[in-house]
């Protein structure tokens, strides 16, 4: 099914298209920062093997920042596949139902979903403010502090959370 914003089906009035609205801008700007991180990760394994191999220098800050960076840009990226419809998924089965039983599944699929990314949700604040509070770091040479790295997941995966709301409020889980 086509979740692209173009065609998807969203209430014009209230609250609900109103959250829906803000939820969908926001899941795409979001998405535009995950581009960003994507391309410094990119830049940092560019300017890690610069160094390496044409200098001859050793790196310490390049591996962990390309980790992170394109990690986040993939937590970032989430909630914007998730509203375009650009996860995978298996619909031999619904495809084959159709009708209400598609939509059941669906909506089963989408709060299974939602449970998962709400648990999640709630451990990815808890380490990341563990992680800021303890002044955890790396342990790496490069040695930065944990909990930037650790921000992504938090901001990331409530974003997933809220963006699976409002694909279930817009009743195309």
């Amino acid at each position: 099914m086509d979740h692209s914003p173009s065609r998807a089906v969203t209430p014009s009035r209230g609250v609900i298209g109103a959250y829906i609205r803000v939820l969908d801008r926001l899941s795409t700007a979001v998405a535009v920062l995950a581009g960003a991180l994507l391309l410094a990760g990119v830049l940092a394994v560019c300017h890690m093997i610069f160094m390496r191999y044409v200098l001859g220098e050793s790196t310490t800050w390049q591996t962990e920042f390309a980790v992170f960076s394109i990690t986040g840009a993939m937590l970032f990226g989430a909630p914007y596949v998730l509203m375009t419809g650009g996860h995978v998924a298996v619909t031999v089965l619904p495809d084959a139902l159709g009708g209400w039983p598609r939509k059941a599944m669906q909506l089963v699929a989408s709060l299974v979903g939602l449970g998962f990314c709400a648990a999640l949700t709630y451990g990815g604040w808890h380490y990341l403010l563990e992680a800021y509070h303890g002044g955890w770091t790396t342990g790496t040479v490069w040695n930065p502090p944990l909990w930037p790295a650790l921000l992504p997941l938090a901001l990331g995966i409530s974003l997933l959370t809220l963006q699976y709301l409002a694909e279930i409020l817009r009743g195309e889980s």
